[in-house]
């Protein structure tokens, strides 16, 4: 079984033969949930590539663990990362569709707020959803033992998102009518693919519209019509499949 994944602050890494002390909620999780002992291996990450590899080398109270390191880890970016353009969902579907695209591996989730949606983020609720989506890549990242957390970013119109898919190097919108399958899109060796997914309700024609200005053509992910909160994941896990990043 794999070492269990914990955060760290950034800069408050050690050498290979140095102690880190993980407290707070972090160090809480690892003593009262996880009931970590000494001798037990673990990891360390900022979340944005870094970590270390060690043994826990004592524990102290409810919430204090002291970690020897055993080796420095550096995860550098990929070469081809993968944005998903994740129109809001009803309900709790929001915190499934990046919970699932984390453990996948998806780079970067851009909330968006699409003429069909139901959901609406407005003032102190949007906010409050905003955080759950990134609490959630937090925290599957680290169910998931990655180094590098996805971004989530703030929520983005139709407008907003126009510059983002003029700067990928292949931009798409999944639609149940596109005329190009994604399984046999050809894909860039580096830079950024950036993928759209719509509300339950379906992307509108102004929007297809807009997007193919952009350069986002509609694709078609197979036979099947799957719900906008599995979407995300089902269309990134056949591009990192094709990109070698399962390799």
């Amino acid at each position: 079984m794999t070492a269990p994944v914990f955060v760290l602050e950034p800069g408050a890494f050690a050498p290979v033969g140095g102690t880190v002390r993980l407290d707070g909620p972090e160090g809480r999780h690892a003593v009262s949930v996880k009931r970590l002992e000494p001798g037990e291996d673990v990891v360390l990450t900022d979340g944005q590539g870094r970590g270390v590899a060690g043994v826990v080398a004592a524990v102290q109270g409810k919430d204090v663990l002291e970690v020897e390191v055993r080796e420095v880890l550096d995860e550098p970016e990929p070469e081809v990362r993968i944005t998903v353009v994740q129109a809001l969902p009803k309900g709790d579907r929001g915190e499934l569709a990046v919970e699932l695209m984390t453990e996948a591996g998806i780079d970067r989730i851009v909330p968006w707020a699409a003429a069909r949606c139901v959901t609406q983020w407005r003032g102190e609720r949007g906010a409050k959803a905003l955080a759950k989506w990134r609490a959630t890549a937090r925290e599957a990242g680290k169910q998931s033992r990655r180094l590098r957390f996805p971004v989530v970013t703030d929520l983005m119109t139709t407008r907003q998102l126009a510059p983002l898919l003029r700067e990928a190097d292949l931009a798409a919108v999944l639609h149940e009518e596109g005329a190009l399958p994604l399984a046999t899109a050809e894909l860039p060796a580096k830079g950024g693919i950036v993928l759209v997914v719509g509300p339950e309700g379906g992307v509108a024609p102004e929007e297809l519209a807009a997007f193919a200005e952009a350069g986002a053509a509609a694709h078609k992910l197979g036979p099947s019509v799957l719900r906008t909160s599995t979407a995300g994941v089902a269309a990134g896990s056949v591009l990192l499949a094709r990109t070698g990043r399962w390799s």
